[in-house]
C-alpha cells in the first residue's frame, strides 16, 4: 500500500508546507525515522537525520540525506558540537524529533546546549527522558493512576532473588534502556531482545546472569496475562501547552516474538475507556511531544496495565497516518507556531503489517495452533499499509525482500544442509 494521501485530509490544519519553513532532522536512522522522514518530505519539507550507526537503512534513503554522528551517550561532547555544526549547516533553525530512546535522552541531557539551534520542546524534554529508561516509567505510572504490574528496578542478585520469591510466575527481565543488550555480542541469546521471559526462579536467575554482562542494573516485572490481541497501543501527540492534538488506538494481532514481543500486525479500534486513560496520564504529567504507550488487558481481574511508555515517534506511530492522525506533521505545526486542531482516528478499516517481524513470528503462531494459512493470507487482503515496504524507497524496500528471503528460505537450508555437530 502507498503512504498515506495527505491532499485530502478532511481536518484544516495545515496540508502542506510553506515557503520558508524550517527543515527537520529525525535523530535515528531505524525505519522507524524513514517513515517519518517520509511523511514530512510528502507535505513539502526538507528533511535529513541522524545516526551513529552507518548500517542503519536511513543511510539508504531516497527522503533525505543521513548524516554520521558520535554516540551521544560515550562522546556526548562530541555529538553536541556535531549537532551544533549540523544546524549551521542546515540552516534555518531545524526543528529536531527523536525516533530512539537514546536521542530522547541525549536531547533532554543537552537541551542548553541545543536549543538556540533547534526547534524541540524544551519544556518536555524532561520528561521524555523520564520516560525514556524503564528504571522511573513504571514509578510515574503508577504514582499517577495507571495501573501497572508488579515492577521492580533492580541492582543485585539479592534484590533479584527477593522478587522472585514474592513473585507470581512467569516474569520479564528487561534492560532500563533498549540500547543495553544492543551491546551483547554476536550470537548472544539476549542480542537484541527487549525482554527475557522466566517461567521460574531459577531461569530469572539464569536471565540475569546472562544480562549482568552488560549491566546488574535491569527491571524485572510479573507478565500481564492474556493473548497477543489483549494488547492496546495509544499514539498520541500533546502541545507545548498539553494540549492533545492527536490520538489514535489500536489493537495488536500478532507479536514478534510470540505472546511478549512487539507487535507485528495492528487495527485501529475504538476504546474510550483507555483511551480516557492514557489521554488522564499523559496530561498529569505535563506531557509534550509523541509518544507510544504500549498496554495489555490482564484476563484474571479485566484491568487495562501498561506495558511501556515510548516517548518518541515509534514503529506503531507509523499506523496513525492511515487513520488520518498525521503526528509527525501534527508535532512539527506545533513546534513552529502554526495553529492546530485536534485530530481523531477517521479510518478504521485497515491493518498496519510490519513485514520482518510478521514473517518472523509466523511459524511461532501456526506451531502454536493461534494461526493458519488462510487466516495468514487473509489477513494480508486489502485494505492493509506496511511498515518497510515501500516501492519508491527501493533500495530500503529491496533489504527488507532479501530479509524476509532468508526468514522463509532458513528453515530449508537448514534441512538441506544441516550443521555439522
Amino acid at each position: 500500500m502507498a503512504p498515506p494521501d495527505f491532499a485530502h485530509n478532511v481536518d484544516h490544519n495545515a496540508a502542506q508546507a510553506a515557503p520558508g519553513w524550517p527543515p527537520v532532522v529525525v535523530a535515528g536512522a531505524y525505519q522507524t525515522g524513514i517513515v517519518l522522514m517520509r511523511n514530512l518530505a510528502r507535505r513539502g519539507l526538507s528533511v535529513s537525520c541522524v545516526d551513529c550507526y552507518p548500517e542503519q537503512p536511513g543511510f539508504k534513503t531516497v527522503y533525505g540525506k543521513a548524516h554520521l554522528c558520535p554516540y551521544p551517550n560515550e562522546r556526548p561532547a562530541e555529538w553536541v558540537r556535531f549537532m551544533v555544526d549540523l544546524a549551521k549547516d542546515i540552516g534555518g533553525r531545524p526543528v529536531l524529533i527523536p525516533s530512539a530512546d537514546h536521542f530522547v535522552t541525549a536531547i533532554a541531557c543537552h537541551a542548553a546546549q541545543l536549543q538556540e539551534h533547534f526547534v524541540f520542546p524544551q519544556s518536555g524534554v524532561a520528561v521524555q527522558a523520564l520516560l525514556a529508561t524503564k528504571e522511573r516509567q513504571y514509578d510515574i505510572a503508577a504514582a499517577n493512576g495507571f495501573p501497572v504490574p508488579r515492577t521492580q528496578f533492580i541492582r543485585s542478585w539479592e534484590e533479584l532473588r527477593r522478587f522472585g520469591e514474592e513473585a507470581r510466575f512467569p516474569c520479564l527481565l528487561k534492560p532500563v534502556h533498549c540500547l543495553e543488550w544492543e551491546r551483547f555480542p554476536a550470537g548472544h541469546p539476549l542480542l537484541y531482545r527487549k525482554t527475557a521471559l522466566a517461567l521460574s526462579l531459577a531461569e530469572l536467575e539464569a536471565n540475569y546472569r546472562l544480562a549482568e554482562a552488560v549491566t546488574s542494573e535491569l527491571v524485572v516485572q510479573e507478565v500481564i496475562e492474556g493473548p497477543d490481541d489483549a494488547k492496546l497501543v495509544y499514539l498520541s501527540c500533546y502541545s507545548q501547552n498539553g494540549v492533545r492534538l492527536g490520538a489514535c488506538l489500536v489493537r495488536e494481532l500478532r507479536t514478534d516474538p510470540i505472546y511478549f514481543g512487539s507487535a507485528s500486525v495492528v487495527e485501529p479500534i475504538e476504546d474510550p475507556a483507555t483511551d480516557a486513560l492514557c489521554d488522564g496520564f499523559l496530561r498529569r504529567i505535563g506531557y509534550v511531544g509523541l509518544c507510544e504507550i504500549e498496554l495489555k488487558r490482564d484476563s484474571r481481574d479485566q484491568c487495562v496495565k501498561l506495558i511501556e511508555a515510548n516517548p518518541r515517534y515509534s514503529v506503531t506511530s507509523d499506523a496513525a497516518p492511515y487513520a488520518g492522525v498525521d503526528l509527525g506533521w501534527l508535532h512539527y505545526l506545533d513546534l513552529i507556531g502554526q495553529p492546530v486542531e485536534l485530530v481523531q482516528t477517521r479510518k478504521f478499516n485497515f491493518r498496519h503489517i510490519v513485514l520482518r517481524r510478521d514473517f518472523a513470528c509466523f511459524r511461532s503462531y501456526r506451531k502454536a495452533g493461534l494461526l493458519s494459512w488462510r487466516e495468514w493470507f487473509v489477513s494480508y487482503r486489502p485494505p492493509v499499509a506496511f511498515f518497510d515496504f515501500d516501492v519508491r524507497d527501493w533500495r530500503v524496500t529491496w533489504d527488507t525482500m532479501i530479509a524476509l528471503f532468508k526468514i522463509l528460505a532458513g528453515p530449508l537450508y537448514r534441512r538441506v544442509f544441516p550443521k555439522r555437530r
